[in-house]
Parts: structure tokens; C-alpha cells; sequence
């Protein structure tokens, strides 16, 4: 009698337990990591063809010209934008336009910039805007290509090439933007758009260093 006693007590600690373990709900599943964004790539051949605006907060023209042969002078100009339709199959059929704000530029002089300003420089009150619409891409390396195009400045329109490479592209981490980032190298002569002033003693071969981060038009 004892032992079925006990067998039956055992019998109903077993059914007892069953049953709250079927009231207990299953834990939820734990939710998939979001998935990690694909790091840059420095390969031209990945980048998403499409349109794409220069994110004009990473996009500036540092300049330098001879001072007298006595040091080389550094200035920037901070108003760029530009839009561009990129083909990483056929580079060639890329497309490149500029618009350039030529009151920003900046000698890091306030006296100085007034002066570049005026009709002996950029003459900005006449003339506030300069362009350049490329005409032809060629590329000279996987990375590097040269852009030939048509530069206006002060009214004059002259032939302008610049050599570009290409240094990664990918999701930016601080705005989440796909973004395609280059450099950029040119040489041009300010006497071919009218800038005389002060020649020979100050250079006429300005160097231009081109720096310009587009993001993707989605």
C-alpha cells in the first residue's frame, strides 16, 4: 500500500510539473545581428554607376602660387559643388560638371582676401561664379584618369585638364551615405582668363590640389 502510495504521489508531482511547464511561454528568438556594412573598397571596378552629388562639406580647392619667389602661398576656396554620373565599366562615359564660388576663396588674410576679390583678381562683384564641365575622361591606370574639360573663370573659357585617382568607395560610417572619395592635381596659368596682376614677381602657374567626397543620389 506504501509503495503505491508513493507511486501515485510521484505520478501526480509529474503531471503537476508537465502542466506548468506547458503554461510557460517558449522564450522569444533572439533577433538576428543587423548585418555589418561591407568596408570600403579601394577597387574602381565595385563602385554603384549611377548619379552623385559632391558633398560640398568634404569638397575644396587648396591653391599655391609663387609670393615673389621668396615662398610658396597657400589660399582655399570653400564654395564648391559639382554632380557627376559615374560608369565604373566604361569610365570614359562618366560625366563631371562644377560651380564654383569665387568670393570664397580664402588666403587666410583678411586684407588679402578683400584684394582677390577686386577687379585685379577675381573681380567676384562682376563675376561670382566660375565652371568646369568635363568634355572627356581617359583613364591612365585602374585608379587614375585624366579629365579634360572646359573651365570658365572671369568670363574667359579656356581648356582645362586635372589628373584624378580614385581612393575608395563605400557606406560612410558617420552618415551612412554611399560615398565615393578622389583626389585631384591641376596646373593653370592665371594670365589665360585675364588675372595679370602683379606679373611676373607674383607666379602666373597656380597649382591646384583637389579634394571631394560624392555622395550617391538615391
Amino acid at each position: 500500500m506504501r509503495q503505491t502510495a508513493l507511486l501515485l504521489a510521484s505520478g501526480l508531482l509529474f503531471t503537476a510539473g508537465a502542466a506548468r511547464a506547458a503554461e510557460t511561454p517558449a522564450p522569444a528568438p533572439t533577433p538576428p545581428a543587423p548585418a555589418t556594412p561591407a568596408a570600403p573598397s579601394s577597387d574602381p571596378t565595385q563602385v554603384r554607376p549611377g548619379a552623385y552629388v559632391l558633398d560640398s562639406a568634404h569638397g575644396k580647392i587648396t591653391w599655391s602660387v609663387s609670393h615673389l619667389g621668396f615662398s610658396t602661398y597657400y589660399g582655399q576656396i570653400t564654395d564648391v559643388t559639382a554632380q557627376a554620373v559615374l560608369d565604373p565599366k566604361e569610365p570614359a562615359k562618366s560625366t563631371l560638371t562644377v560651380t564654383i564660388g569665387t568670393d570664397s576663396v580664402n588666403g587666410l588674410n583678411d586684407r588679402l582676401n578683400q584684394h582677390l576679390k577686386a577687379p585685379d583678381f577675381f573681380d567676384t562683384a562682376k563675376f561670382p561664379k566660375a565652371t568646369f564641365t568635363a568634355t572627356s575622361i581617359e583613364p591612365t591606370s585602374p585608379a587614375t584618369a585624366r579629365v579634360n574639360g572646359d573651365l570658365t573663370l572671369k568670363g574667359v573659357t579656356r581648356p582645362v585638364a586635372f589628373d584624378a585617382t580614385f581612393n575608395q568607395a563605400g557606406i560612410n560610417p558617420v552618415n551612412q551615405a554611399y560615398t565615393v572619395g578622389f583626389d585631384g592635381r591641376a596646373v593653370i596659368k592665371r594670365s589665360d582668363f585675364g588675372i595679370n596682376a602683379f606679373l611676373p614677381l607674383l607666379g602666373d602657374e597656380v597649382s591646384l590640389r583637389l579634394e571631394g567626397e560624392f555622395k550617391a543620389v538615391e
